[in-house]
């Protein structure tokens, strides 16, 4: 029985291991929009800064 559990918690850590492997390889559309926006914002807010100086 612990022969079991050992094969289920290595097959779980290597699922893991691989999902996290795959899903970081590509930037999606998601990510790409969150870029420009903190972009958007990191220059309105130098503009800002600028302005009440």
């Amino acid at each position: 029985m612990k022969s079991f559990f050992k094969k289920m918690i290595m097959i779980g850590a290597l699922l893991s291991l691989t999902m996290a492997l795959v899903a970081c390889s590509e930037e999606g559309p998601a990510e790409k929009a969150g870029k420009d926006i903190d972009k958007t914002l990191d220059s309105a807010k130098e503009k800002v800064h600028e302005a009440t100086k």
